[in-house]
């Protein structure tokens, strides 16, 4: 017997797997861990994969080539067509940054890499997640990697060791034990790379193989078996959020789930298994692959087109579309190739694939070669899409968890340098304000220095991880060195009290169990920020406390580039004041409070030049997008800010520079 008896409960597994994910995507409440799907599929195909090759090895008639042209005929025409679909998508929606990178997605994939690519795309200014419309095929990439890997690993230690099946199991535990170590250590490794994630797949496949799958329950130990398979699955998807560590121990729940569950149902008829096998559920489950496909390139481009952000039936619709594009790529792609009713032959299917890695990869490089073909948008619209790229030099003056220790510090000023008497101290928040900073300091003949890490909040005990307390370190010891007299704090201080917009505390104060409460976190900052302002004030500083630029709820450069695109006016996008005056409160309250204790103390508010009469904190002017993301000022909303600088450089202006030794011996 060399195929395996079809079982509807795993078809009904599949389908929990690919709910969770899709509802999790599309950010439907309760379902905050609906993340672990991905780990539900991994160890179903490695259970299904195994149990292929294992019968076929049995019976004598496993080949290598057989079974990768049968994975390239189940895999490989629904992600082609997907992919040149969103290739078509992108020209039509895309800003140029995000087209080529688009391009350059399609290329990694179709050599079964794009893991790798989006693991090294982690970094702070990348393009965000829910930008990239084949993010999701890293489970693929990791799949594709395990199944060209392991048929010849189990093949060498089946056929060359006694105890090969504890050779297998060691090789899970190995690979459990990197990604425990991982998540700790290196938290992107252990989410994208094959190394960490084979356990999960292996352990599908250790039920395969091992005796224990042989064992028999009786049938109340199976409905309980059964039972708390589902619950550790359920477990995971309702309780874990985007701030558990994953995947590491964690991803044991989902994984002996679904374990349990495909030993437990194998024995006996369950009551789980007798609802994983409903209509619904199995027919859920014959499409879940394609349906994963399609949704989230359906939540990127809907995010694109749509002007507004989703309300409650906008999300629906969606939903609901991914599960009819999921379907029609199943019935018209996926079955047909499937039953061998197009390119029934191995050389066939094999010819084809190559082909289409080659066309499919020539295109995504050409995206790369033209930078996205900024040609397809209009003036006005490339103009605002442009405003989310950061220029080199900007780039090259902050820091982050991929820069060298000693990346030195930016300066600006006179042309021929000399010390700095004012230093810019913050996070990336800092690095934006770089064209006001260069403007000021060469009209004022002031220099500046500017130390910026990105997520880095500028208070010694507050910092985000050992890098940046590092980081913070290395900046007070450069105080020492440099005749300043004023220094500006700078932040994005709403991220450290209350987290992002999408309800992501990661930078967020905790309290000293590692949980987040907004009272907690509203009193550190301000025990930080006072104790770091008293710091300043005794070393001789004057201190200058920067207030945070108006939080857009959109993202702005493509915001204002749709609407060019569908000639709808921009003049009035932005927030209202009013609701950046509420988020920003408790900053204000307590930098007021800090300016009135302290003459020394200072405050600067760019509310003013970015906020109107009318009430509105604008996103654009004159054509041009303040913003490169929802945060961050580009260069125009930088440039606003002189205004807000001119006391500062007055005020430095006005003073006689010290001496060096003078200023360092003072302190």
């Amino acid at each position: 017997m060399t195929s395996l008896v079809y079982r509807r409960d795993i078809d009904g597994l599949r389908a929990v797997a690919v709910i969770a994910v899709v509802l999790f995507h599309f950010g439907v409440p309760g379902f905050t861990g609906g993340f672990v799907g991905v780990d539900v599929f991994f160890v179903i195909s490695g259970y299904l994969i195994t149990s292929i090759i294992w019968r076929q090895r049995e019976t004598g008639r496993f080949s290598f080539v057989e079974f990768w042209a049968r994975r390239a005929r189940r895999i490989l025409p629904a992600l082609f067509v997907l992919m040149a679909v969103v290739l078509a998508a992108g020209w039509f929606l895309m800003a140029p940054k995000d087209y080529e990178e688009l391009g350059r997605s399609v290329r990694y994939q179709v050599m079964f890499v794009s893991n790798l690519l989006f693991m090294r795309q982690e970094g702070y200014f990348d393009v965000a997640s829910d930008l990239k419309p084949l993010l999701h095929t890293w489970s693929l990439s990791v799949e594709e990697q395990f199944y060209i890997v392991f048929p010849l690993l189990l093949t060498l230690l089946s056929s060359r060791f006694k105890h090969w099946r504890a050779a297998l199991f060691a090789l899970l535990v190995m690979s459990f034990g990197l990604s425990v170590w991982a998540v700790a250590v290196h938290p992107e490794k252990a989410f994208f790379l094959l190394p960490m994630r084979a356990w999960e797949l292996l352990a599908g496949a250790m039920l395969a193989v091992a005796p224990i799958s042989r064992m028999r329950l009786t049938a109340s130990a199976a409905q309980l078996t059964s039972l708390v398979g589902l619950g550790l699955i359920l477990v995971a998807v309702f309780a874990y959020d985007k701030s558990t560590p994953f995947p590491g121990a964690a991803a044991l729940l989902p994984v002996m789930g679904v374990v349990l569950l495909i030993w437990a149902n194998g024995q006996h008829g369950t009551w789980v298994g007798r609802v994983l096998s409903t209509r619904v559920m199995v027919g859920l489950g014959l499409i879940s692959y394609s349906w994963y496909l399609w949704h989230w390139p359906v939540f990127v481009f809907g995010s694109y087109a749509s002007v507004n952000t989703f309300g409650p039936l906008l999300t629906g619709a969606l939903i609901a579309l991914t599960l009819i594009l999921g379907y029609l790529s199943w019935r018209f792609v996926e079955t047909p190739f499937r039953e061998r009713r197009l390119l029934a032959g191995r050389r066939q299917i094999l010819t084809a694939a190559g082909l289409g890695i080659l066309v499919l990869g020539l295109a995504g490089q050409a995206l790369r070669w033209t930078d996205g073909l900024p040609s397809r948008l209009s003036d006005q619209a490339l103009q605002y899409a442009r405003a989310s790229e950061w220029r080199p030099e900007l780039m090259a003056c902050i820091t982050d968890d991929k820069s060298p220790a000693d990346t030195p510090f930016c300066r600006y000023g006179h042309p021929t340098g000399g010390p700095a008497r004012l230093l810019v101290w913050g996070d990336s928040h800092a690095t934006a304000l770089i064209p006001a900073l260069q403007d000021s300091a060469l009209r004022y003949g002031v220099n500046v220095m500017l130390a910026s890490s990105a997520g880095c909040l500028p208070l010694e005990g507050l910092e985000h991880g050992a890098r940046c307390a590092d980081y913070n370190r290395r900046v007070e010891r450069t105080l020492t060195a440099e005749p300043v007299q004023d220094v500006m704090l700078v932040a994005r201080w709403s991220l450290y009290l209350y987290g992002d917009a999408k309800g992501d505390h990661g930078h967020a104060l905790h309290d000293a169990h590692g949980r987040y409460d907004r009272a907690v976190a509203e009193q550190r900052l301000a025990d930080g920020l006072r104790a770091r302002v008293a710091q300043l004030r005794k070393a001789g500083y004057r201190v200058w406390l920067m207030k945070e630029a108006p939080l857009q709820p959109f993202n702005p450069p493509y915001r204002l580039s749709r609407l060019a695109m569908l000639h709808q006016p921009t003049a009035a996008t932005g927030m209202p004041v009013e609701d950046h005056l509420r988020q920003k409160a408790f900053a204000s309250q307590l930098f007021a409070r800090l300016a009135a204790a302290d003459p020394g103390v200072k405050v600067l508010d760019p509310t003013p030049q970015l906020c109107d009469d009318s009430g509105l904190c604008r996103a654009e002017q004159d054509g041009f997008s303040l913003y490169t993301d929802d945060n961050h000022l580009s260069e125009a909303g930088a440039k606003l800010l002189l205004p807000v600088l001119t006391p500062l450089f007055e005020a430095l202006a006005a003073q006689v520079p010290p001496a060096p030794n003078q200023a360092n011996a003072a302190r």
